[in-house]
């Protein structure tokens, strides 16, 4: 590597130290100990610079949004939970990480963790997180090499890198860190000089566009030409997944015959293709080198891949399967948590550079649903694999294709560590992204919960805090603070359900777009203008699987809860790992349609601090049902939904849906009995509702 090092710079010429590109130059000089860092950077956002494509939207430095209300409240369980504790805990990021200099993991676990660890603690200002994840940024900033390399010593694995990139770029927008673009310069150098000679493979090779999200980063900072280099040389060596999804092969469930996983070490190309996260974490690699060239159909590839997914794997909670590879569109099926919080990633990434509305759509649904879904209330365990449709928690071999018994218990590491060290970044990463900057020089609302904004525009400071208890609730006032009057377009996503949506300037009626779009609203902003929004929140029928029905409610979607027997499998260092088991029926079949699907009853209650917790969920449905003898579970798995419509032969039921998270146990896509007599009443006052199971873990 070094000598690849020296013959590069041989190469650059004789022109010397200052006619190399900044970053070429950084990699000959260190700041002086004691000099001045920069001031955070979460006031300044940085647009694309030419050559680049310019961005719809620009994502604000880390710092910029700060949670608040519930959404505050959940990111603290999450810092009181596993996030906070889990280098007192588990091994694998423990003081003898391979990351901090120890003989421990050395991959990519270290990295993982901090990469959630960062954003969580400078969103919440915790003093006790900053210095967890300041451990691991220091030691991995003193680890650089002569030749620009970086992290232990016991692995040259370019992955694992890519993710600590990640890392460093978000603690250098919250702190200003004089250290880590001199360093990233240093470590694309090497890059660039080494790649020819030792390329991507596996891991790093079919998630070359997390590499190429950082130097992209960084070109913005430096405008250094030879990053838009390094950019086309990761791209060149990575896996094309336009070209797999231009004529996607994989429709159907795979199996571990079809991968000859014995073969390979479960790295063979079909294997890295079909698997989940490969695929989540993908689903941005099109409109990231779309910004280096430009083309409409990079631009456009997200949404091919998109329908592929949703075609193919598509499950109710807005994921598709993966457990941990594609497997079908059976609710029974899973979704690995990896997957989740890496697709979560993607779409807050590819929003910020297309600025389609749908992706904020698609992201909210798997952050109100799918995300919080995968862990206990307190957030102390989690699964690795969650199922729609999950009627038990246990410890069988289905319906899994290439994961083992422990997918779907809750607890520490359940199946493989990766989730256990990757799952932190979903919620802060999340909060970041709520609010983005547009390229005509406005804010945007890009996806909605409580928060407060801090930022610059047209070098005003402007502050805006957003009241809401949305996706709870249909109401949103956001309080535009600029420090003096300014003239800015503020931009609000419509999302595509919301039907009849009304928008209010200081109580004044303003013209709202269609669904699925944003409303522009552009005027000189004074202190204390008001916006309100208000989306009308009607129950939706989706079809899916075999004609299957689900119910979504604006962002959230419905699961009927099953009741619940929490047995602890083991202890596990200061957490436990945990099976459900059913206690009660959960054989249903909804007998609704078109029409009783809009009268409802829906009751709406008080939101705590938890409020994906099943006790206390702040909103329910009450839907008639008739239980279906015939459908049952084998070994702890419901079997296909029955094709409907079915036979409604058994009396008719009140039952009550939750939000999907809340139940542990739960269906969430039913089979249906035709209704023929629509009902009419609909109430949001509380009312008395069948007992639900409370969680006891």
């Amino acid at each position: 590597m070094l000598g690849s090092r020296r013959r590069f710079l041989k190469q650059a010429g004789s022109t010397g130290i200052a006619g190399l590109p900044l970053f070429r130059r950084w990699a000959h000089a260190e700041p002086a100990p004691g000099s001045p860092c920069e001031s955070p950077g979460f006031l300044n956002v940085l647009e694309n610079r030419a050559p680049l494509t310019p961005n719809a939207f620009h994502l604000l430095p880390l710092g910029s949004v700060r949670p608040a209300g519930w959404l505050r409240d959940q990111l603290k369980i999450q810092a009181s939970g596993l996030s906070g504790h889990l280098d007192e805990t588990w091994a694998d990021v423990d003081r003898n990480s391979g990351w901090l200099g120890g003989t421990g993991e050395a991959w990519e676990r270290g990295p993982y963790f901090v990469d959630g660890l960062v954003p969580l603690a400078y969103l919440l200002n915790d003093t006790r997180l900053k210095a967890k994840a300041q451990r691991f940024i220091d030691w991995t900033l003193a680890s650089q090499r002569a030749d620009g390399f970086f992290g232990p010593v016991s692995n040259n694995d370019w992955w694992p890198r890519m993710v600590m990139l990640k890392a460093l770029a978000q603690y250098h927008e919250a702190t200003g860190d004089c250290r880590v673009l001199p360093f990233l310069s240093r470590y694309f150098a090497c890059q660039l000089a080494t790649l020819p000679g030792r390329p991507l493979r596996d891991w790093g090779r079919f998630r070359w566009q997390d590499n190429a999200l950082v130097v992209i980063w960084l070109y913005n900072r430096t405008s250094d030409p030879a990053l838009i280099q390094l950019a086309r040389l990761l791209h060149q060596q990575g896996y094309d997944w336009q070209v797999q999804y231009a004529d996607f092969k994989y429709t159907q469930r795979i199996t571990p015959a079809f991968l000859k996983l014995n073969e390979g070490n479960g790295l063979r190309e079909t294997s890295l293709a079909t698997h989940g996260v490969n695929n989540g974490q993908a689903l941005k690699a099109a409109p990231v080198w779309s910004v280096i060239t430009g083309n409409e159909a990079d631009r456009r590839g997200i949404h091919q891949m998109l329908d592929a997914l949703d075609t193919y794997h598509g499950l109710p909670n807005g994921m598709f399967s993966c457990d941990e590879h594609f497997a079908g569109r059976n609710p029974s099926q899973g979704s690995e948590l990896c997957t989740v919080v890496e697709t979560m990633f993607s779409l807050e990434q590819s929003l910020a550079i297309l600025g389609d509305a749908d992706l904020g759509d698609r992201l909210e649904k798997l952050t109100f649903n799918a995300l919080p879904g995968a862990f206990t209330d307190d957030m102390w365990a989690h699964q690795y694999d969650q199922e729609p449709n999950q009627v038990e928690v246990s410890l069988h071999t289905k319906p899994w294709t290439t994961d083992g018994p422990e997918s779907n218990i809750y607890g520490l590491e359940p199946n493989f560590g990766c989730c256990t060290a990757n799952f932190h970044q979903g919620w802060p990463k999340f909060a970041a992204s709520l609010w983005m900057a547009s390229h005509e020089g406005g804010l945007v609302a890009a996806c909605y919960s409580p928060c407060e904004v801090d930022t610059l525009v047209a070098s005003v400071r402007v502050n805006v805090k957003e009241e809401t208890d949305y996706p709870f609730r249909d109401t949103i006032r956001i309080t535009v603070n600029p420090a003096a009057p300014l003239r800015f377009p503020l931009r609000l996503r419509i999302p595509s359900w919301a039907v009849n949506s009304v928008v209010t300037v200081n109580a004044n009626p303003q013209l709202v777009s269609a669904p699925g779009t944003f409303a522009t609203i552009d005027r000189v902003w004074k202190a204390g203008d008001v916006v309100t929004l208000k989306f009308p929140m009607k129950p939706r029928l989706i079809h899916g699987f075999k004609d299957s029905i689900s119910i979504d409610r604006g962002p959230l979607v419905f699961s009927f809860p099953i009741g619940e027997d929490w047995v602890k499998l083991r202890d596990h260092g200061m957490t436990a790992d945990w099976q459900v088991f059913p206690q009660s029926a959960w054989n249903y079949a909804l007998a609704v349609n078109g029409e009783v699907i809009q009268g409802l009853k829906v009751i709406e209650s008080s939101i705590g601090a938890a409020p994906f917790k099943l006790k206390d969920a702040p909103v329910k449905l009450q839907v008639e049902g008739h239980k279906l003898l015939s459908w049952r579970a084998i070994d702890g798995v419901a079997d296909d939904v029955p094709n409907s419509p079915v036979s409604g032969s058994e009396a008719a039921e009140s039952i009550t849906l939750v939000p999907y998270a809340a139940a542990k146990l739960r269906i969430t896509a039913f089979p249906w009995v035709q209704k023929s007599t629509p009902s009419t009443e609909s109430t949001t006052e509380p009312k008395a509702v069948a007992a639900l199971a409370n969680s006891t873990a």
